[in-house]
């Protein structure tokens, strides 16, 4: 089975893949310092709650936006899983697409890979939304090459801010509002209004921008752990794709296996 391991600027994601299937999933604060023992340790009891074992793992594949991160990665997978990690977007696994942007190199190596998923699983022009620290928006061609896209504050992130620099502002849980009134009766009314109606009101304009600029039919794909939070209540995804980088990295995977 396949190790998939997506290093984000919040979370690590180690996900157990087994062909396309994942097997299961768990999740840990990013930390640079956090070393590969610290890492096996972890790993090894939540391998042996699903009921599965380090010896299961005959692969492994790290996409990560945390290059401090990379190295204790790497480690992990030579010392306790006896195999080299294969890094997405290095030889043997390079993106195998155009990007066509002004600055290739900075394009963050998550991003990429939910293209390279995106368009495995849907065809046409696409708008990727990646609902993470950032909220990422990727515009992607029929051809599959990446286009360029659009980075804004995260609702996590934007919610701190706005918690951090109000001194009388509280903590709230991010959640739909209990009434559909956009006129909040109290201030944790009025911020879970800002924050939730807010924030699809950005998705929805960005994505209308967007799709005038391609000038073709884009369809939009939502991934990320907040993207279920916002479904029922906008009707601009055509689809939710929950484990998008993961799929990727699958598909990575197998295409370096196949030649």
């Amino acid at each position: 089975m396949l190790l998939a391991i997506d290093a984000g600027n919040t979370n690590v994601v180690f996900a157990l893949v087994d062909g396309r299937q994942i097997k299961a999933r768990w999740r840990i604060a990013t930390d640079p310092r956090r070393t590969a023992d610290e890492y096996a340790v972890w790993l090894s009891q939540l391998l042996a709650l699903e009921g599965y074992d380090r010896s299961q793992v005959d692969g492994v594949i790290v996409a990560t936006v945390v290059p401090r991160a990379l190295h204790n990665l790497q480690v992990l997978s030579s010392k306790y899983f006896k195999t080299e990690a294969l890094i997405a977007g290095r030889a043997p696994v390079e993106w195998g697409m155009a990007i066509d942007v002004d600055e290739p190199a900075s394009l963050g190596a998550d991003r990429a890979v939910n293209t390279i998923a995106a368009h495995a699983l849907h065809t046409g022009d696409l708008i990727v939304i990646d609902f993470g620290t950032a909220t990422t928006f990727d515009v992607s061609d029929y051809s599959g090459a990446y286009k360029g896209g659009i980075i804004a504050p995260g609702i996590n992130l934007s919610l701190d801010a706005l918690v951090t620099a109000a001194a009388k502002l509280p903590r709230i849980a991010i959640e739909k509002p209990a009434s559909a009134s956009v006129v909040g009766r109290n201030t944790v009314d009025q911020m879970h209004i800002g924050i939730y109606w807010g924030y699809i009101a950005m998705i929805e304009g960005l994505v209308e921008r967007l799709r005038r600029e391609i000038a073709r039919p884009a369809n939009v794909i939502a991934t990320g752990g907040l993207a279920t939070l916002f479904e029922h209540n906008t009707d601009v995804f055509d689809v939710i794709e929950p484990d998008l980088t993961i799929q990727g990295l699958a598909m990575m995977w197998e295409r370096a296996h196949m030649g």
